[in-house]
């Protein structure tokens, strides 16, 4: 009978995220590559979706599968919506992009309603739907998920005087241009 107990005790952990003393960034690419991309977003912003749908496919096809940059994205929530779809993207602890690019794709779904319980109920339905495995009410409640979070919007304001979203900064410099891919690969291609 214990045994049972453990092997049921051990699913639920493997289930469910648990949070250690250090939350992962959200990335793509190579961990070691000499170009750094830091896409600072929020979940509301349909300027950030349309980059999730027309800039990113091809930044990723062109340089982030072959090795060239680390794109990763930072949180600037501009309303408790996002970081409540923050707190969703960032829950299982895997430092993968999947469920931030479901949350893009879908957003047009999960930000209708009136109240932030509308938000909440639509995330939770499209989680569900895509077989996104996770303890809702954990992750919405998480402190840990929440600093995380803030402390990337604060840093973002402090260090790199980020006022709107996307902004993108590669290698510690704020990028200056309109945000197109034509001027982002012209930009990439001066650091390689």
């Amino acid at each position: 009978m214990k045994k049972f107990f453990l092997l049921i005790l051990l699913q639920i952990l493997i289930s469910f995220p648990v949070f250690s003393n250090e939350i992962k960034d959200l990335s793509d690419g190579n961990k070691d590559a000499k170009i750094k991309v830091l896409v600072f977003e929020s979940l509301t912003c349909s300027y950030c979706a349309k980059f999730h749908e027309d800039i990113y496919p091809k930044l990723k096809s062109e340089f982030v599968d072959s090795g060239k940059i680390e794109v990763i994205f930072k949180s600037f929530p501009l309303d408790l919506a996002a970081l409540n779809a923050s707190k969703l993207s960032y829950c299982k602890n895997d430092g993968k992009t999947e469920v931030l690019g479901l949350l893009y794709k879908k957003q047009n779904e999960w930000i209708k309603g009136e109240t932030l319980e509308d938000y909440n109920k639509n995330l939770k339905e499209i989680l569900e739907a895509n077989n996104v495995k996770l303890n809702f009410e954990k992750c919405l409640n998480s402190k840990d998920l929440e600093d995380f979070i803030l402390n990337q919007r604060i840093t973002g304001s402090k260090k790199y005087e980020i006022n709107a979203t996307p902004t993108i900064v590669i290698n510690e410099q704020k990028f200056g241009k309109s945000l197109n891919f034509k001027n982002l690969k012209k930009e990439l291609e001066k650091l390689l």
